[in-house]
C-alpha cells in the first residue's frame, strides 16, 4: 500500500514539474515583449539609426539645394560664346582666323550692278536726332538679290565682349565661299536685361559696315549726299510729350506724320523776357 502511494506521489510530482516548465515556455515571449516595450530606445544604437527617418522641412531642402546648385552668372560678365576651334586637318575653312579668297576674284558684272545700285530716297529713313540710315532688311534684300539666299553669311570671328554700357563683336562677311569683308559691330545698352537685344543690334551694325566694302548704300557715308537729302526730304520741328509735357527738337521725313505720345508744336515759344519797344521822343509843348 505504501508502495502504491509512493508511486502515485512520484507521478504527481512529474506532472507538476511538466506543467510548470510548460508555463515558463509560454510566458517567456510575453516577458521579453514587455521588456522591449518598457526599455527606452537609444538614439546611438545602430538599429535605431537605420530604421528612423529624419524629418525634412521645405526650408531645409531649399537650403541644401541652394548650397549644391551653381550661382547664376550675370550677362555683364560676358556671354562666353567663343567660336568653335577647328582642327588643322578639318576640310572646312576656319573663318575665325582665315582670310580665304579675299580679293581672289572680282564679282560678275550683274552682281556688281546690284551691289552698287543707287539708293531710292523712299528707302532711306531718319532718326529723331537727324541720323539717316537704311533699314537692315534692305541690306539683306540686296545681298539675297546679288548672291541668292544661302550664298552668303555673317560669321563671328571672336567672342562677344560686354562692357558696362557696350556690346561689341567682330564679324566676317562670306559670299560664294570666300571672305569678302571684316568689321566690328557695336551696340549700346542701358540695362543688363537688354544685353540679348544689344547682341542682335551689334550683329546688324557689323553687317552694315561690311556692306560698305561692297558698295551697298555707299551714299550714306557721303556727307554731301546726307546734307542734300536732309534739305530735300527731311524737316525739323518741335514736339511735345503729351504725358510729361516736355518739348524737344524732332527730325522727320516730310511725308511722315508724328505719332503719339508726341504732338507737334506749331506756335513758337515766347521768350521769358522781351525788351520793351523804344518810345518816340516827346515833342516840346507849344507856348
Amino acid at each position: 500500500m505504501h508502495l502504491n502511494l509512493l508511486r502515485r506521489g512520484t507521478s504527481l510530482a512529474k506532472v507538476v514539474v511538466e506543467s510548470s516548465s510548460r508555463t515558463k515556455q509560454c510566458t517567456a515571449p510575453i516577458r521579453s515583449f514587455q521588456r522591449c516595450c518598457t526599455r527606452p530606445f537609444s538614439s546611438t544604437s545602430a538599429s535605431f539609426q537605420e530604421t528612423t527617418a529624419q524629418p525634412s522641412t521645405p526650408a531645409a531642402s531649399t537650403r541644401i539645394a541652394s548650397q549644391t546648385s551653381e550661382p547664376l552668372r550675370s550677362l555683364t560678365a560676358g556671354l562666353a560664346d567663343p567660336p568653335p576651334v577647328l582642327d588643322e586637318n578639318e576640310k572646312q575653312v576656319d573663318w575665325t582666323r582665315s582670310f580665304h579668297g579675299l580679293s581672289a576674284e572680282a564679282f560678275t558684272e550683274e552682281q556688281s550692278a546690284i551691289l552698287q545700285q543707287e539708293l531710292d530716297a523712299e528707302d532711306i529713313e531718319v532718326k529723331p536726332d537727324g541720323i539717316v540710315y537704311l533699314p537692315e532688311i534692305k541690306y539683306r534684300r540686296i545681298l539675297n538679290k546679288a548672291f541668292k539666299p544661302g550664298g552668303w553669311g555673317l560669321v563671328p570671328r571672336g567672342e562677344t565682349i560686354v562692357t558696362q554700357r557696350l556690346v561689341t563683336r567682330e564679324y566676317a562677311l562670306v559670299a560664294g565661299g570666300r571672305l569678302v569683308s571684316v568689321a566690328r559691330g557695336e551696340q549700346q545698352y542701358f540695362d543688363p536685361e537688354g544685353i540679348p537685344t544689344a547682341t542682335e543690334g551689334c550683329k546688324s551694325n557689323a553687317l552694315m559696315r561690311c556692306c560698305k566694302d561692297l558698295g551697298i548704300a555707299s551714299e550714306l557715308w557721303d556727307p554731301r549726299y546726307i546734307r542734300n537729302f536732309l534739305k530735300e526730304h527731311v524737316r525739323e520741328t518741335i514736339v511735345e510729350n503729351t504725358i510729361t509735357k516736355k518739348r524737344r527738337k524732332h527730325w522727320m521725313r516730310k511725308d511722315d506724320v508724328i505719332r503719339g505720345p508726341f504732338k507737334e508744336i506749331t506756335d513758337p515759344i515766347r521768350p521769358a523776357y522781351s525788351q520793351p519797344a523804344a518810345r518816340a521822343p516827346a515833342t516840346p509843348a507849344k507856348k
